[in-house]
């Protein structure tokens, strides 16, 4: 008895689901309709997301991804079409300090719908015949995957599989984002690209950065400032493997202020050779990048 005690006495780690996802619908450019289908859709999104186990890792509450998904109503008919641009942004806390940084923010133009009001939003990975919960499923793992390559090298991998296979399935729809080709920076090329062979540094970039870098300056500044300058040459190798990957520009845009806040103390070598890498990087941001040399 005295061990069942004991037992019942031990700290339970309770699981949660993966997100924590703020939802945004705005309709501000939508005139003369009914807005509570708005505002059930929004509702409806917001539960979707936040209430479904999208993979099988165990997470407790303080674990939860923040995320934000704000879909921006462009066009709308009584029928229940929508026509939206849609804007996702995911944070990841950095180790021992008060400071999120930013995994992933990508605007998707092309998020075109049928809802109608009180619609229950479902989903299923083999059967996919709704191309508002494709989308929805299609970022939450993405978003998943790569917080999880964060932590260890190519830890997303399963997660990032089912979002490979979300497009293979969305293909059917015949809803525009999800064309091979279509698009350098569709949603398709996106997962296509991140998982190809060839990306693999960038995929070790993104651990090398976050876990060895951010994660270790607050213990270090100088080492894990030093460890962040070694994890861009792996963007740089990317860049020059795959110069038309749109991958590391999303990352140099995500992260511009970030870099420069982090090398305002680096030495005069590290802003020499991070401004050299990020200057070829991305060439439209070097007014950015000389910043970092100041």
């Amino acid at each position: 008895m005295m061990v069942i005690a004991l037992v019942g006495l031990l700290p339970q780690r309770t699981t949660a689901q993966e997100l924590e996802a703020k939802v945004v619908v705005n309709h501000s450019k939508i005139q003369g309709t009914n807005t509570s289908v708005f505002t059930t859709l929004q509702e409806a999104m917001t539960e979707f997301l936040n209430t479904r186990k999208w993979s099988n890792a165990q997470y407790t509450t303080r674990e939860k991804i923040a995320c934000s998904f704000n879909l921006i109503v462009n066009e709308y008919s009584d029928d229940g079409r929508f026509g939206c641009s849609l804007m996702v942004q995911a944070n990841r806390p950095v180790y021992n300090a008060s400071y999120n940084t930013t995994v992933f923010n990508f605007n998707d133009n092309a998020v075109d719908f049928n809802y109608i009001e009180h619609d229950k939003l479902e989903f299923s990975d083999d059967i996919i015949d709704n191309n508002l919960t494709a989308v929805l499923a299609y970022y939450a793992y993405l978003i998943i995957g790569l917080d999880m390559d964060t932590f260890a090298p190519k830890g997303g991998t399963d997660v990032l599989n089912k979002a490979e296979n979300v497009v293979n399935n969305a293909q059917m729809l015949g809803e525009d984002g999800w064309k091979a080709f279509g698009d350098s920076k569709n949603r398709h090329a996106l997962i296509n690209d991140y998982m190809n062979g060839a990306m693999e540094p960038y995929r070790q970039l993104c651990y090398d950065y976050h876990r060895k870098g951010l994660d270790e300056m607050a213990q270090n500044a100088e080492r894990g400032r030093s460890n962040i300058t070694t994890s861009l040459t792996l963007l740089e190798k990317v860049k020059q493997d795959k110069p038309m990957s749109v991958l590391p520009q999303l990352f140099t845009e995500i992260k511009k202020d970030e870099l420069i806040n982090v090398y305002s103390k680096g030495t005069s070598k590290e802003k020499e050779e991070v401004n050299r890498i990020l200057c070829l990087v991305n060439p439209s941001l070097t007014s950015d990048w000389d910043k970092i040399k100041e």
